[in-house]
């Protein structure tokens, strides 16, 4: 009994362990072959961190049966196991942690992985129980710069002549991301051997480290400029910053700039969405600057080559995202919005436009 036991059951997280360990030495690979990111394996730590927070506060034991060793109603009590962890861990998360739906799902999403790895990869078949754990997802707006905000931060000398040397570097990094779209990992990293100078015109050639793809962007002038006022100082392009405090510093800009326009942040809870207040002040929403962030500047770059006419199979292959990207379609949205707010200032000039004849 005592081995038959043994087989259908093994304790938890020595197999949520090996699955990570086995993902971060590479055993364990991405549909496409490559490896799995770091950011990925640091995720999977988190959601180990707190399905153990989980188990300790709530008194819940955490175990994998095998399917192929269960009878007709063990499989049924197999089945109600899972439905009653999926209820109490949501409830956990939601309710004592107070998590919104994205982070919510993104820790099933990663328990769901975790089950197919099993299937597919080890000896302990779980089934497909954890086919009913349902990913919640919430769509979280963007909010880039607008072609005339950036025109503003680019060309602006008086608004450049205010500002402390530090912070000047901090904008040339901000309009550089702005323009380039590349994510914050590959641009904190640029190295002078990303320039190429070809006839005189000056490229940037870059590895993604998400997606392992080259991208190519010809650089315009201010660019250029931004790159030779740094070039004896650095060993990079650009100055160097880390995310966390280039993060800090890019509100500070954006509230100089006087970026500080209200913007409605919601977020999603159990499909509900919630309307939320400054951290500092619950009374007050938040302003535009208090929400930009790093990634900030490829939104912007992304919505400026729309907007201003980039056709949409170039902006993809610059930014590296797939034709049926979720995402990028909302990028699609916003420049057509912005292009039909164009269209109109277009149509209304239009009406002064008056033939006047002579007799």
């Amino acid at each position: 009994m005592k081995h038959s036991t043994t087989r259908k059951q093994h304790p938890f997280f020595p197999l949520f362990e090996k699955f990570v360990t086995d993902s971060g030495k590479g055993r364990r690979l991405q549909p496409n072959g490559n490896r799995i990111s770091e950011g990925t394996i640091k995720n999977y730590r988190c959601t180990k961190n707190l399905l153990q927070k989980f188990c300790l506060q709530k008194s819940f034991e955490l175990r994998i049966r095998q399917e192929r060793y269960l009878n007709a109603k063990e499989t049924e009590i197999e089945r109600n196991y899972w439905k009653k962890f999926y209820r109490r861990f949501t409830d956990f998360l939601y309710n004592d942690l107070g998590y919104f739906d994205n982070y919510v799902g993104l820790n099933i999403k990663n328990l769901k992985t975790f089950f197919n790895y099993l299937n597919k990869e080890t000896f302990v078949k779980v089934g497909s129980f954890h086919k009913h754990l349902y990913v919640r997802k919430d769509e979280i707006a963007i909010f880039p710069l607008m072609p005339e905000e950036l025109n503003f931060l680019i060309y602006n000398a008086d608004f450049e002549n205010s500002l402390s040397k530090r912070m000047k570097e901090v904008k040339d990094v901000f309009v550089y991301g702005c323009t380039v779209a590349l994510r914050v990992s590959d641009l904190i990293c640029l190295k002078k051997s990303s320039l190429r100078i070809t006839n005189g015109q000056y490229y940037m050639v870059v590895r993604s480290k998400k997606t392992n793809t080259d991208t190519s962007i010809k650089l315009p002038p201010y660019c250029i400029q931004i790159i030779l006022k740094y070039w004896k100082y650095t060993n990079g392009l650009l100055p160097h910053f880390n995310k966390s405090n280039l993060n800090k510093y890019i509100k500070q800009l954006l509230e100089l700039a006087g970026l500080t326009h209200d913007v409605i942040i919601s977020r999603a809870r159990r499909g509900n969405a919630i309307e939320l207040r400054n951290s500092g002040n619950k009374n007050r929403m938040y302003r535009f600057c208090d929400v930009a962030t790093t990634h900030t500047m490829r939104r912007t770059a992304i919505t400026t080559m729309l907007c201003l006419g980039m056709p949409e199979q170039l902006v993809r292959k610059i930014s590296g995202h797939a034709p049926a990207s979720k995402e990028f379609y909302r990028y699609m949205l916003l420049a057509q919005t912005y292009q039909d707010q164009e269209s109109d200032k277009m149509y209304e000039k239009l009406k002064c436009k008056q033939l006047i004849l002579f007799p």
